[in-house]
């Protein structure tokens, strides 16, 4: 970690790329301030696969595929194609179903927040707190002895590679036609084919070799006063600012952002729930698809967890909309806190 921490030009060069574009996408066709948010897309690669019945949020998003895609390459080219597996993939699956509750509720992923923060939207703040509140209080467990197990060799290379090859086929099922895909609503609003699968690769590409994570971030600051990562974060948020202001869309405020609900609370605890899992997982929804790429189980179980998180939270109603929270997400939420606590509680050594 400390050798790869101390690359500060790739890990700016990753924050730097999904800041640019991230704001870019959105510019291109993309959803307004939601170039890139893999809780988003999860939700749409689960619409097209009809796992839930929102044809306004179904489609599979190419940048998606490049995330993988592109950590795959970086992986190969670095030799750090690593098949790995942990003790606890029930666990993996259930964290990442509760990543993207969390992000349903807040109505975007980690980078989606800073990308939201870019465009002006205050009401990314409390999110963004609510996030760092998360990681430190899953820090704070880590410190105290929590052990889920450390990741062994164990894993048989097909096991690793299952998710790219699942992502790829979806690609080639996508553009045959095979797959849903709403022509109104979010899902009709894209960027160009080849700008985002290429855009993708490029940020899938830069984060494997950066180990670049949003909840990483906050992580490596608290628990081990290291800033590097935390550059790249500051980075994204930069790049987005300027790109948004250069294009006269920068619009600071609370009412009225798009993709975004008014109740601080919620999106307190929201983001909450998504730092807390992120640290029991072993990184944020985006970090999640980057080490798939490379080889981890682990990583790809939580990926699964996620598509069928993307397709519950609609079929049950926990998605927030503009005017804020549902009953079914609030409760999830606190479901999603609970289940952490359970975790920590269980597996504390100390």
């Amino acid at each position: 970690m400390r050798r790869l921490s101390s690359d500060s030009a790739v890990i700016l060069g990753s924050g730097l790329s999904l800041g640019a574009l991230g704001a870019a996408l959105a510019l291109w066709g993309n959803p307004a301030n939601s170039g890139i948010c893999v809780s988003c897309f999860m939700e749409n690669l689960a619409g097209s696969l009809g796992l839930h019945g929102n044809l306004r949020m179904a489609f599979l998003r190419p940048e998606i595929v490049g995330f993988v895609a592109g950590s795959l390459l970086a992986a190969l080219l670095g030799r750090e194609v690593r098949p790995r597996s942990g003790a606890n993939p029930v666990l993996a699956f259930l964290l990442g179903f509760f990543l993207i509750v969390g992000s349903s509720v807040f109505m975007g992923c980690p980078i989606k927040m800073m990308l939201r923060l870019g465009a002006g939207d205050m009401t990314a703040v409390a999110g963004l707190l609510g996030l760092a509140g998360g990681v430190w209080v899953g820090i704070r467990y880590l410190r105290a002895g929590l052990d889920l197990g450390a990741p062994g060799q164990g894993a048989g290379l097909y096991q690793a590679a299952v998710v790219p090859l699942m992502f790829v086929l979806l690609l080639a099922l996508s553009a045959g036609g095979f797959l849903l895909a709403g022509q109104t609503g979010p899902a009709a609003q894209r960027a160009p084919f080849a700008a985002a699968l290429g855009a993708g690769i490029v940020i899938g590409a830069l984060a494997q070799r950066s180990r670049f994570c949003v909840t990483g971030s906050f992580s490596n600051m608290f628990l081990a006063r290291d800033m590097s990562l935390m550059k790249g974060l500051v980075a994204l948020f930069a790049a987005a600012l300027v790109v948004n202001v250069s294009a006269g869309i920068f619009q600071p405020g609370i009412y009225d952002q798009p993709g975004s609900n008014p109740a601080h609370t919620w999106n307190f605890l929201s983001m909450g729930l998504v730092g807390f899992a992120s640290v029991l997982a072993g990184g944020c929804p985006f970090r999640q698809l980057v080490l798939s790429g490379e080889g981890s189980v682990d990583a790809s179980v939580a990926v699964l967890g996620m598509i069928v998180g993307g397709g519950l939270v609609h079929q049950w109603g926990i998605v927030s909309t503009s005017a804020g929270p549902t009953p079914y997400g609030k409760a999830a939420v606190l479901l999603g806190l609970a289940f952490c606590f359970g975790i920590v509680r269980f597996y504390r050594k100390t």
